[in-house]
């Protein structure tokens, strides 16, 4: 039907459902960014202007700056899994899924406008968060691009983790456990506060197997020049990760798994 429209243009369905993931979030940004940037907010205030010049864990830098790249990327890896998990499991909990699925939008195009809106949230916040801790201390930026590159590889991951998780879900409460006890202690245990190469054996080698670790890792690389493990390994083991994320989504989606019942 549509093909013989000379009006219509193939990825207008996937911009029309860009734009309708973005104002989602926007409209209820009271809720979508400035909560977890209140939240980043108090963490800065407790880390910055409290024990930021009095505490040093690391040779040359102030704990502040230690910890400000792995709260910056908190906000990334929180908000990029809300917003897909949230969006994709409303629809299918309130039915609107199936209206999306007879529309021309293309297994791509879907998750395309899903993660494109979910990087743009989680992007917004920890740039926010990172102007908010420019009140506290400065950060050198060794490396700005492979920063931005780090960051949007994080955002794309949990974008991707987020869509798996909305159509596994059973519940708005299986979406909480997914955060509250998956995505919460791997951040807390990937190395935000401390860096993993203080601790004891085999602490610091099973940290090593958490994934959080290499995104908060490279990210504060990129920031600071600090790191317990190499651009490459950070970069390659996260990539790798990301992949994996995205072909399991892709696969789900393109069978309809779970999206038309």
């Amino acid at each position: 039907m549509f093909d013989n429209n000379p009006k219509f243009h193939p990825w207008l369905p996937f911009f029309a459902l860009l734009r309708k993931e973005i104002l989602r979030f926007w409209r209820v940004a009271m809720q979508t960014l400035l909560a977890p940037i209140v939240t980043a907010s108090l963490y800065l205030f407790v880390f910055g202007a409290t024990l930021g010049d009095r505490l040093s864990i690391v040779d040359g830098y102030s704990y502040a700056q230690f910890v400000i790249p792995g709260l910056i990327m908190m906000g990334i890896i929180n908000n990029s899994f809300a917003n897909t998990s949230s969006s994709l499991f409303m629809s299918r909990y309130l039915g609107g899924i199936v209206d999306l699925l007879v529309t021309p939008v293309t297994p791509p195009q879907f998750i395309m406008a899903y993660t494109l809106a979910a990087m743009l949230r989680g992007l917004l916040v920890g740039t926010v968060v990172w102007v908010i801790s420019t009140m506290f201390t400065s950060l050198p930026w060794e490396s700005p691009l492979l920063g931005i590159l780090m960051a949007m590889l994080a955002s794309f991951m949990f974008a991707q983790f987020g869509l798996i998780a909305a159509i596994y879900a059973q519940s708005f409460d299986t979406i909480s456990m997914y955060t509250n006890f998956l995505i919460l202690p791997l951040t807390f245990l990937g190395g935000v506060f401390y860096p993993i190469s203080i601790l004891p054996e085999p602490w610091a080698k099973l940290s090593c197997l958490n994934p959080l670790f290499y995104l908060i890792d490279g990210f504060r690389h990129a920031l600071i020049g600090f790191s317990d493990t190499s651009y490459l390994v950070a970069f390659g083991y996260s990539g790798i990760i990301a992949v994996v994320l995205f072909v399991w989504a892709a696969w789900l989606i393109g069978k309809g798994y779970r999206l038309r019942s």
